[in-house]
């Protein structure tokens, strides 16, 4: 950033804050209340979760528009390379319902992208994600793969819970103090790449979930909610190899040229 952008963006957001503490005439025993609870909210380590929840939001629609959302704060480089038939690593037991997602990677003007990327990760039955919260093995439910020469792609992994953000936090408290509540809507997230196309950072959530209108990230777009479809003959299942019902769903990632 240059030192012009710098000063025009941050000089802003300074104004607009003191014109906040202008309109509803902060006291100082309010001051020090969150010069403290930020102090802490540093300690915690939870930064960059306030940043995602609160403001990712705008960031994205400023620069991603339609198709994309936030990344959100539990994405981690080098996930492993998955071998077809796709399945994202995980526990011989793992729990939750199966589910297969099968979809394309198309340009924005209808064309396949073939070898286009897709970087994959979720949380678990229980709500963890691998590689940042205890429980998980290393890069469970995370995963790359790659679409094939039509731009196609399958994936099975389980259904993902709807879950709260981490508790025992400043996050938590701020949250409480306010009368808000802390859950997201279940949801799958992706990062989609090719070469000579801009990334598409999305996740995907699910019709029937109760937080879908009241994510406390704001994320949750009409275009990424999809249905899910339950399996659960005898025959699908033995087709699919499974011992079990499982769900399916398919969606269509577009990814925008770069320009030039």
């Amino acid at each position: 950033m240059s030192t012009e952008r710098i000063a025009t963006v941050v000089g802003d957001l300074i104004r607009r804050i003191n014109d906040a503490i202008d309109e509803h005439e902060v006291t100082y025993d309010e001051y020090h209340a969150a010069m403290n609870y930020l102090i802490r909210l540093g300690e915690a380590g939870e930064w960059p979760l306030f940043l995602d929840v609160f403001f990712e939001h705008t960031v994205e629609r400023l620069n991603q528009g339609e198709g994309g959302t936030i990344r959100g704060p539990y994405y981690v480089p080098d996930a492993p390379w998955l071998e077809h038939p796709y399945v994202l690593p995980q526990r011989d037991d793992e729990k939750g319902d199966v589910l297969i997602l099968s979809g394309t990677v198309h340009s924005t003007g209808g064309r396949p992208v073939p070898g286009a990327v897709l970087d994959m990760w979720q949380a678990d039955a229980d709500t963890y994600y691998s590689n940042v919260q205890e429980g998980p093995p290393p890069f469970n439910l995370r995963g790359r793969m790659t679409a094939d020469d039509n731009g196609e792609f399958e994936v099975r992994t389980i259904v993902p819970p709807s879950y709260h953000l981490p508790r025992g936090g400043p996050m938590e408290e701020l949250l409480n103090a306010a009368g808000w509540h802390d859950f997201r809507p279940g949801h799958l997230h992706f990062v989609v790449s090719a070469d000579g196309y801009e990334p598409l950072i999305t996740q995907l959530y699910f019709e029937g979930d109760r937080y879908l209108d009241s994510d406390v990230a704001s994320a949750v777009k009409p275009e990424l909610v999809l249905g899910l479809r339950k399996h659960d003959s005898p025959e699908e299942m033995e087709a699919r190899g499974l011992k079990k019902p499982f769900f399916t769903t398919t969606h269509e990632f577009r990814l925008k040229p770069q320009d030039g």
